[in-house]
């Protein structure tokens, strides 16, 4: 279906031209899944745009080699002939949908734009073909979607979406960028399953961009691993997992996270009593947000983001919150950062945030720091990095400004950046190097308790792992308590001492890792689980269970409770929700 020789793809700069994509080489057959794995910059995304003729102009360019689709040469057709093509028999996912997406056009004519360009259906014809695209991808009243805009759906919708979009004409050729990497587990798995679906029924070939080894492993036939721009290794996908030849191919797959593979860890709700030496405690913690709607805009309705939630975290412990998008996980991280408004009991340091005035809920705000998912807009882009981690110790008075220097000098260094790094802007470090630049502010008030917000779900595999082995050796050596949000099962195993799976805003199951991994009793639970992808070809699940529905939404006419959960004791502090 698609063949490519001798690519190479060239990037002007301030410095001169290089080459981001090096003499690659690559056969794509009908049905097949190729997969190209590497970390963030080896090329993979060049080369995708690339085979699409969409490389950004005129800083890019194909400088020289050969990209066939059947008879013709990709790379010597001009825009308009690559019209005809583009979006017909080549087809692409991009990795973020709602950049993808256009906002202010509804999401039928999205869809119908594309079908009436490359056909010569009527209007009603593309409608009738746009609606048999979204039920394809298995969105439910679907007729009623296409007059939605594109904020109105999950992420997990507008995604597929983006794969009704792309596959509505049938293309030969399906180029996927990353499109499950800012997708929940759970999500991830139906997306996976649903393109698996369209392989069969359609026998369209696949070319799979990502660097999680578990998708790898789920999906290929055969497997290419790039880096640096280069091709480092190609062959099947049981071969590249069970024999890899380059060193690179072996670090990558080592670094891996994998459900059981956790280290053994204390019992910390058995030998810490409830009561004593807690970092936070949470008690019946609720957030609700009103909905203006009626000619008048009266509130109608209400958002039950967080209802009833109740934790506590010790020092030295990692508290992992796991859910799916929406769940009320960033919601609760926020209420206890003190960044929303709240009804319960927060209690950091043995006093309760209720019952405090505006300094003192400053000071007390010193023990409880946050490291947020995207490390790139945390950082105000017209600072300097250290600047930007004496901040914290600006804004409380903390120190001279020599003395500051010398703090943020000293953090640089045991967050694996050297001092002489401290001049520099955020936009001259790579990802893995700005998420160490945020761990570094908040330690700078060298607080009690640190809250992760999906702070390495963003990170190629192995600068998560390094990121992950930082947080670890900063929490033995300073007794911090982590509050870790994610929605990666398989990191969360590698990382938590306890867990608690939300669900709607409430908690529906909580306990040590062991339990909560090792006999999750919960059904919610369980289908995390299962839905993480295993990076092995050899355990290659046959289906994965897509869900009928969304899930319910938490909205609720005023007045209207939530149902109410409670949690039951089913052993050794192992908490299960019972309705």
């Amino acid at each position: 279906m698609l063949e490519i020789a001798g690519l190479c793809v060239s990037v002007r700069g301030e410095d001169g031209e290089r080459e981001v994509v090096s003499d690659l080489s690559l056969t794509l057959k009908r049905g097949e899944t190729l997969c190209i794995a590497g970390e963030s910059g080896s090329g993979k995304s060049m080369t995708a745009l690339a085979i699409m003729q969409l490389l950004p102009q005129p800083a890019a360019r194909i400088s020289s080699g050969m990209i066939q689709l059947g008879e013709i040469d990709l790379a010597t057709l001009n825009e308009r002939q690559m019209q005809r093509i583009r979006g017909d028999r080549i087809a692409m996912i991009f990795q973020e949908p709602m950049t993808s997406l256009n906002p202010v056009l509804s999401i039928g004519r999205q869809l119908t734009e594309s079908i009436e360009a490359h056909t010569d259906l009527s209007s009603a014809e593309a409608r009738r073909r746009a609606i048999e695209a979204l039920k394809a991808v298995r969105i439910s009243e679907a007729d009623s979607r296409l007059k939605q805009f594109p904020h109105e759906l999950s992420g997990g919708m507008r995604q597929r979406v983006m794969i009704a979009m792309a596959l509505a004409l049938k293309p030969d050729v399906l180029i996927a960028d990353e499109p499950t990497t800012a997708l929940d587990v759970t999500v991830q798995g139906e997306v996976l399953e649903l393109l698996r679906d369209l392989q069969r029924e359609h026998g369209t070939s696949i070319i799979l961009i990502t660097h999680d080894m578990g998708v790898v492993a789920e999906m290929a036939d055969r497997v290419i691993v790039m880096r640096h721009g280069r091709m480092v290794e190609e062959g099947k996908v049981a071969d590249i997992f069970a024999r890899p030849r380059a060193d690179y191919t072996r670090e990558l797959l080592a670094a891996v996270p994998r459900i059981g593979t956790g280290a053994g860890r204390q019992d910390l709700g058995q030998t810490i009593p409830k009561t004593l030496n807690q970092v936070a405690l949470v008690d019946d913690l609720h957030v609700g947000f009103d909905l203006r709607g009626g000619f008048f805009g009266q509130v109608n309705r209400r958002v039950h983001a967080v209802e009833g939630v109740s934790f506590s975290i010790a020092p030295h412990e990692t508290l992992a919150l796991v859910g799916e998008s929406g769940c009320g996980k960033s919601t609760t991280a926020k209420a206890l950062a003190g960044l929303v408004p709240y009804q319960g009991d927060i209690v950091i340091g043995g006093r309760n945030l209720s019952g405090l005035g505006r300094d003192e809920r400053k000071a007390v705000r010193r023990d409880v720091q946050m490291i947020f998912q995207d490390p790139y807009a945390s950082l105000d882009p017209r600072m300097r990095v250290g600047d930007l981690v004496a901040e914290p110790l600006l804004i409380h008075g903390i120190a001279s400004k020599q003395e500051r220097r010398e703090r943020v000098a000293t953090l640089f260094e045991r967050v694996g950046l050297s001092a002489d790094q401290m001049d520099l802007y955020p936009h001259e470090f790579s990802g893995g190097q700005r998420q160490r630049i945020c761990i570094a502010r908040a330690l700078a008030l060298r607080p009690k308790l640190i809250i992760a917000d999906e702070s390495v779900s963003a990170l190629d595999v192995s600068v998560q792992a390094r990121v992950l082995d930082l947080l670890k050796e900063l929490q033995r050596e300073f007794g911090i308590a982590y509050l870790f949000i994610s929605h990666d099962m398989a990191v969360v195993e590698n990382i938590s001492d306890r867990v608690a799976v939300m669900y709607l805003g409430q908690i529906v199951e909580m306990g040590t890792r062991d339990q909560v991994f090792s006999n999750p009793r919960h059904p919610y639970t369980k289908r995390l689980i299962e839905a993480v992808p295993v990076p092995d070809p050899a355990k290659r699940r046959p289906r994965f269970a897509r869900l009928d529905q969304e899930i319910p939404s938490p909205t609720r006419k005023i007045g209207e409770p939530p149902p109410k959960l409670t949690l039951k004791d089913v052993g050794n502090g192992h908490l299960v929700a019972a309705s």
